[in-house]
């Protein structure tokens, strides 16, 4: 959801030091040029690969920091590293950041906020955001690895020439304390494979018997890594996700996607896509009848939508 902020901030011409987890690197390999450094979530370790980094770096003389998350730690471990950072005011970090900024009070979506955040930061370093809003799509690039490695994940279970509905049936962590994995997805793979769906899964590896549990009739697939996960899910006909990492993904290059919600807010987390659909509010989760009645509804809207298109090039 940071793809926007990340953008605006390419465009602005200067070197970019990209900071996040490990599982990020791939992720982001299709960006243009920029360096990366895996974060741990421990601020003297992240404090000193920031450190360490910047000795190597003679040409970034004044080096400036823009924090996403509103951790403590991430405020800590920039300040500590040396660089004056900008951020917004949250547990107690305004002494840590040269520039403070106070959240918006209009009730913003994930994306709006932290492009929010990056151009109201670059106006305090003197610079002019090329963007006022995020545009519509995230608009995730993506390596012709991730292209090639989907695609042989495909063709080695023979999946490559039928149609497929990729399912997500596992959410790590919780919200409030409530879990974020909707709980009828054994029933609804049943019901599409009754319908003649192939109905597969390709959960992390450490998510991998959760996903057997949850929905054990589902095909799955090895694991892959994100930015191939990712375009995995451009080949199918419909991905159906927890409010959850996979919907986000599924969201950032366009896929045809239906994301349930029963703890969390679809106004605020929900997919930023064109493209993606949403069942369920907070505190609410659809039911199973209704989420399969919407399934069967966007297939056969993308099946007609696919046979335009191949009618149209064929009269091309």
């Amino acid at each position: 959801m940071s793809l926007p902020s990340l953008k605006i901030l390419f465009e602005s011409g200067h070197p970019l030091v990209l900071c996040a987890r490990n599982w990020a690197q791939d992720l982001l390999s299709a960006m243009p040029a920029h360096d990366f450094l895996p974060m741990q979530g421990q601020w003297y370790a992240d404090c000193k690969t920031v450190r360490q980094h910047r000795l190597t770096q003679h040409q970034m003389t004044r080096p400036t920091g823009l924090l996403l998350p509103d951790s403590l730690t991430s405020a800590l471990s920039f300040r500590l590293a040396g660089l004056a950072c900008t951020g917004y005011r949250d547990d107690g970090r305004s002494l840590l950041l040269r520039w403070p900024i106070d959240k918006p009070v209009d009730d913003m979506h994930a994306v709006e906020r932290w492009h929010y955040l990056t151009r109201t930061a670059m106006q305090k370093w003197d610079e002019s955001p090329s963007q006022q809003r995020p545009s519509a799509q995230l608009g995730l690039p993506l390596s012709a690895r991730h292209e090639q490695t989907a695609r042989q994940a495909l063709a080695d279970a023979k999946l490559t020439a039928m149609p497929f509905i990729l399912i997500a049936p596992t959410a790590t962590g919780l919200h409030r304390g409530q879990v974020k994995v909707w709980p009828h997805f054994d029933c609804l793979t049943r019901a599409l494979q009754d319908r003649g769906h192939t109905v597969i899964a390709c959960p992390p590896s450490s998510e991998t018997d959760a996903a057997r549990i949850a929905s054990p009739s589902a095909t799955l697939l090895p694991a892959l890594s994100l930015g191939a996960f990712a375009a995995l899910t451009r080949h199918a006909a419909l991905v159906i996700c927890n409010d959850s990492g996979v919907s986000h993904l599924a969201a950032s290059v366009g896929a045809n996607q239906l994301t349930l919600f029963g703890v969390t807010s679809p106004e605020r987390t929900g997919p930023w896509s064109s493209h993606a659909h949403t069942l369920g509010q907070e505190g609410e989760w659809p039911s199973l009848d209704s989420v399969l009645e919407y399934s069967l509804s966007l297939l056969a809207t993308a099946a007609a939508t696919a046979t335009t298109s191949i009618h149209e090039t064929s009269h091309a």
